[in-house]
């Protein structure tokens, strides 16, 4: 069997390695708009090109048997592929709440559970007077269909509000695609961890729980910081677990990966939002020695050997460390360092693992979202006072020179 991948670059690209390991042979399909800000070229064995039965043909006469989406943009594409090909795939009673933010928090709040306020509309006066009317701020505005904190804007005023809907609006997504309305959602305090699981014929499985450290960024961004990987037996998982597996039926998520971003606040979970593909930036090989498994080679177990969910054989993560993935944030604009810039970070008593997005010696500018960040770094060891103590020191490089080309000391 071939299984087709939509948009295999990003966290994707490491599938077909994956796949190949048991016995399966990748196609690699290009949707018409990829994640414009994903590094390298995207290899494509099959172009579509907007006709969902000409693209279906070509992999039927590839003998494709299963279709994946690699990265978000490649989504609705892949479901609309295993539709017309008849292979396993998600449900198609409303396939876009997979993608837009407002249909999504719609399903799962009709199937019963905790969502955020939403307002959708094209028009700044509408969603200044939805605000009004919800009575507190912050408020958070963000694209219907995009990814990685792209133009998440943090408003805590109405003229702050009017500034972020004209510039979602004014600007494109990820996908290189025009914002034609903007989402706007009441402000949730608490604590936020992403569960990454896969699905097979509606049985889902666990791979991983992490929790979110987020920053502000001025210009009311809201920027990735650092996140890092909670044990099952922590007493919060199980609410989180249970919530999220309700939520993926909610979405008809039902063959492939899902990413889902929960807020555990004082009333309990409420959903930020779900993906119907893996999450977006994990090193797997990194993941696997420090977790013991990792989502990739769960999902390609779980198209190889589906028994091996549906059967709930599939290995269960226990974190052996301290383990911290740090987003990189680059204050103001300057340069990617080479491995002579990176040579006090490489350094650090806990790193493991450095992972450029953009290529040494490039430009880089302030970092406001992931698109602008230049990579991540890993951090791990027995002691977490050390891997605070080094994340704390890889901050204050960022802050004294590492992305202006001045030799950075300890």
């Amino acid at each position: 069997m071939r299984v087709a991948v939509v948009d295999a670059n990003g966290i994707a690209a490491h599938l077909p390695a994956a796949l190949a390991g048991h016995g399966l042979e990748t196609v690699r399909v290009r949707s018409e708009a990829p994640n414009v800000h994903l590094t390298g070229t995207l290899a494509a064995d099959v172009r579509h090109r907007g006709d969902v039965a000409e693209t279906a043909a070509a992999l039927r006469h590839l003998d494709v048997g299963f279709v994946l989406a690699g990265t978000e943009s490649g989504v609705l594409l892949a479901d609309e592929l295993s539709a017309a090909l008849g292979t396993p795939g998600n449900g198609m009673a409303r396939p876009r709440a997979r993608r837009d933010k407002f249909e999504m928090v719609t399903a799962v709040r009709e199937a019963g559970l905790a969502t955020a306020a939403s307002f959708a509309s094209p028009s700044a006066d509408e969603v200044a007077e939805w605000a009004a009317g919800l009575g507190s701020w912050p408020v958070v505005l963000k694209p219907l269909a995009s990814a990685g904190t792209d133009n998440v804007r943090i408003c805590r005023s109405a003229d702050q509000l009017r500034a972020a809907h004209a510039a979602i609006l004014g600007g494109t997504d990820r996908y290189g695609l025009r914002n034609e309305t903007v989402l706007a959602q009441e402000y949730l305090h608490g604590d936020e961890y992403f569960v990454n699981t896969v699905s097979r014929d509606g049985v889902h499985h666990v791979v991983e729980v992490w929790r979110y450290h987020k920053q502000a960024i001025d210009g009311g961004h809201w920027m990735y910081d650092y996140e890092h990987p909670v044990p099952l037996e922590d007493p919060r998982v199980a609410d989180l677990v249970g919530y999220t597996l309700d939520v993926l039926d909610a979405l008809e998520i039902r063959n492939g990966a899902g990413h889902t971003e929960v807020m555990l606040t004082a009333t309990g979970p409420v959903l930020v939002e779900s993906a119907a593909r893996m999450g977006g930036a994990h090193e797997p090989s990194v993941i696997s020695r420090c977790i013991g498994t990792n989502q990739v080679e769960c999902l390609a177990l779980a198209v190889a050997r589906p028994e091996d969910v549906t059967e709930r054989r599939l290995p269960t993560y226990r974190p052996r460390s301290f383990l911290r993935y740090v987003t990189l944030i680059s204050p103001g604009d300057g340069v990617v360092p080479g491995e002579a810039g990176f040579a006090a970070v490489r350094a650090l008593p806990s790193f493991v693992e450095l992972v450029l997005t953009t290529p040494p010696g490039r430009p880089v500018r302030r970092t406001v979202d992931l698109g602008t960040s230049v990579g991540y770094v890993y951090l791990e060891a027995d002691d977490q006072e050390q891997v605070e103590s080094d994340y704390k020191q890889l901050r204050e490089y960022e802050l004294n020179g590492l992305y202006t080309g001045e030799a950075v000391t300890r």
